[in-house]
């Protein structure tokens, strides 16, 4: 499949079940809370480097954490019975992302959290549709993440970690939260060691696809 142009006058995507496995089905565009949102609605993120146009992206396969298939390892379980950390959603969303755009990662030069990228998550936060998970110790913010929420998938995005296990209790206290509230799914999007340590597997992206298909018709409260 060729790579199609998005158009600055509607919101249309092609189909990205018909992409490449690698992912990319779109550039240009814009990142407005609509055009966001309906690219999460068919399965697609917004994902470039500082210099590229506006990529669009929808992999195959695609990782994911059933909320009920959530493993924690004995020695984390140990750390969140000693409560070193208290957690906190949605207290400090603009904070959480910019640390992660300040976080380092093996095999990668820069951060994809551009300014920009940074800005329409933020706008997202305020329309009610991205939520943040935050540790704090002692008062500050030592780890965490955010995502987006559609229907009953939490679309996770990045975290980061001051200090050790910060953003693995916020992550767990995240799931149980999804859980009481009827969430189904945590779309990681590609695979990480991170993620697959919790539990996390690959499905086929069509898999995916008639997910979140499903999950517009089964709404939920963050």
């Amino acid at each position: 499949m060729n790579i199609f142009p998005l158009s600055p006058y509607n919101l249309i995507f092609p189909d990205p079940s018909q992409a490449e496995d690698e992912g990319i089905v779109a550039y240009g565009g814009d990142l407005s809370v609509n055009r966001i949102m309906y690219g999460y609605s068919k399965g697609i993120f917004p994902w470039f480097n500082e210099d590229d146009p506006i990529l669009w992206w929808s992999p195959n396969p695609r990782f994911v954490l059933d909320i009920n298939d959530l493993h924690i390892s004995k020695n984390l379980k140990k750390t969140i019975r000693k409560k070193i950390f208290e957690v906190k959603f949605d207290i400090n969303f603009e904070q959480v992302i910019k640390e992660c755009a300040k976080a380092k990662r093996p095999d990668q030069e820069g951060t994809w959290i551009t300014t920009d990228m940074l800005e329409a998550y933020c706008d997202l936060h305020k329309a009610g549709f991205a939520h943040s998970f935050e540790s704090y110790e002692d008062g500050k913010l030592v780890g965490g993440g955010y995502g987006v929420v559609i229907g009953d998938i939490f679309c996770g995005e990045s975290m980061f970690a001051l200090k050790s296990d910060a953003s693995k209790v916020a992550f767990v206290a995240l799931v149980q939260r999804l859980k009481n509230n009827g969430f189904s799914l945590i779309d990681s999007q590609i695979y990480t060691e991170y993620l697959a340590s919790f539990g996390a597997k690959e499905i086929p992206r069509d898999t995916y696809l008639s997910l979140v298909e499903k999950a517009l018709h089964n709404p939920k409260n963050f």
